[in-house]
């Protein structure tokens, strides 16, 4: 930000009290065409934090970008004390061929940050990104789903042994949240390590918009906006989501063997030590193998696919103590 309160970018500013929709260039195709990513500015009239809202670093990931698009052209935000920088739509390359990577050299988009301007078009793209509207911000949240034929429970990926990281994760107001780093060349690990606190958001399956978890989402980005003073208390409150459990141990849960996956419990179920999560059986549905939850926890993603390999992941489960079990409480097994 600038000494006048403007938001600056490579090739234009934003002053307060303005909006400004752009498509960046980050890079080109291979006819030389520009190759831009969409971004809404939203500049407040009073002072206060810049934050950015990202999503589709994995372009078939679209959860998060209806968050981000109702944020940036939904909400009013006449009465903004701060800035928020949208970019619903990081992976465009990848979006327009609904894939998840690049479709150059199929590299990962979100394991190229916070990138470099003279190395792979991957790392290209993410300096441009990173340099002009992660860096300048104060904090950030970025969206994610899970990958295509899994599905994941609502929750916050997060650093959470660093103070500013923890404070940007709880005022989201999840049920769950998962402790970490993010890995090398993640958006939210790099990012953090620049300095600008920022916090994953998992939430539902690739290729598909999923109305209750979207508006679970902007709710969490309501109580963040409260947390931080963009709104006042009267257009927002820092909720709190009734449970808690901050996750340090998880596992996947993978195949012994191949055939049909019967589910018994779906995601954000709470399972007992020794419970049977699945069975999975041949066409002619004999006895099966079962699949027992190796310790008591929240499912925090399941397979959406029913057919397994051995080595298949069926599910993610993290630990959670038996105190927190029991305030859950869990719904009863289909089985």
């Amino acid at each position: 930000m600038t000494a006048d309160g403007a938001f600056t970018y490579d090739g234009g500013k934003v002053a307060p009290g303005e909006r400004q929709n752009l498509r960046y260039r980050v890079s080109e195709t291979y006819f030389g065409d520009p190759v831009r990513i969409p971004v809404t500015v939203i500049n407040g009239e009073r002072p206060g934090p810049t934050m950015f809202l990202s999503a589709a670093a994995h372009g078939d990931e679209l959860n998060g970008i209806a968050v981000v698009r109702s944020v940036a052209y939904d909400w009013d935000l006449a009465t903004l004390a701060g800035t928020i920088v949208c970019l619903p739509v990081l992976n465009v390359p990848g979006f327009l061929t609904q894939q998840r990577y690049l479709p150059i050299y199929d590299r990962d988009l979100n394991r190229s940050f916070p990138g470099d301007p003279t190395s792979t078009s991957a790392k290209r793209m993410a300096h441009a990104i990173f340099r002009n509207f992660v860096e300048p911000c104060d904090l950030g949240i970025d969206f994610h789903t899970s990958t295509r034929g899994r599905t994941n429970t609502l929750h916050v990926r997060a650093d959470v042994d660093q103070p500013a990281v923890s404070r940007l994760a709880h005022a989201f107001g999840s049920s769950v949240i998962v402790d970490g780093a993010g890995s090398d060349g993640t958006l939210r690990g790099e990012a953090t390590r620049t300095g600008v606190p920022t916090v994953t958001i998992e939430m539902g399956e690739a290729h598909r918009f999923e109305r209750p978890l979207i508006d679970d989402a902007l709710a969490g980005v309501r109580s963040v906006f409260a947390e931080y003073g963009l709104w006042d208390r009267t257009q927002s409150q820092v909720r709190w989501p009734g449970w808690r459990t901050v996750v340090t141990e998880k596992t996947w849960i993978r195949a012994d063997a191949g055939g049909i996956v019967d589910m018994h419990y779906d995601r954000g179920d709470v399972i007992q030590e020794g419970e049977r999560l699945c069975t999975i059986t041949d066409p002619f549905k004999d006895d099966g193998t079962p699949v027992e939850a190796p310790f008591t926890g929240v499912l925090l993603g399941v397979l959406e696919n029913p057919v397994v390999y051995p080595g298949n992941p069926i599910c993610h489960l993290a630990e959670i103590d038996e105190e927190t079990a029991q305030i859950v409480g869990r719904r009863a097994p289909d089985r």
